[in-house]
């Protein structure tokens, strides 16, 4: 088994929960922030949806430089409602799954570069990076949009057992 073979099935169990998450989106919040200096429901959803595709950008590439002196900045897609998340979402998910069934020890072990303006942010091996950048980095979003559903009141999703809202009223009570 490959190292990124061995990374399938955290990285399935962790994708059910966000879909479960970008599921309860509500198209009517979609512009919706808890606070001035928040995104929106709709981006912070959108931006989950989409860091998935940096996973086969890192297993395919050496680099990023996501903001190239004299070239355009990287820009996510625009997803307007749920049903266009989902779809963005499930697509990079099966092109991600994908990329880590089959890339090899040795390209796994590589370094690669991210960039910003020509100026390295860091290096180090592409597993790391996956780990670091992407996997940890979309379960921190993730838990951020969780927090969002809190405060308009849509049903939390249990992600790792059953969350307060699938818990019955007298156990939730004790937790």
């Amino acid at each position: 088994m490959t190292i990124g073979q061995s990374m399938l099935a955290e990285f399935d169990q962790e994708m059910q929960g966000t879909r479960k998450v970008l599921e309860r989106c509500p198209d009517e919040k979609w512009h919706w922030k808890p606070h001035d200096k928040s995104g929106t429901l709709g981006w912070l959803a959108s931006h989950v949806a989409t860091m998935v595709e940096w996973l086969p950008t890192t297993i395919q590439s050496e680099e990023l430089d996501y903001a190239p002196v004299g070239g355009p900045s990287w820009q996510p897609p625009k997803i307007d409602n749920r049903k266009e998340l989902l779809a963005v979402f499930d697509k990079n998910v099966a092109a991600a799954r994908t990329a880590l069934s089959s890339v090899s020890d040795a390209e796994m072990l590589k370094n690669w570069r991210l960039l910003a303006g020509g100026q390295e942010i860091f290096a180090m091996p592409r597993v790391a990076a996956i780990r670091g950048m992407i996997l940890n980095h979309h379960i921190h979003h993730r838990a951020q949009l969780t927090v969002y559903l809190r405060l308009i009141n849509v049903a939390v999703p249990g992600l790792y057992g059953p969350s307060a809202d699938e818990m019955q009223p007298n156990t939730a009570a004790a937790n």
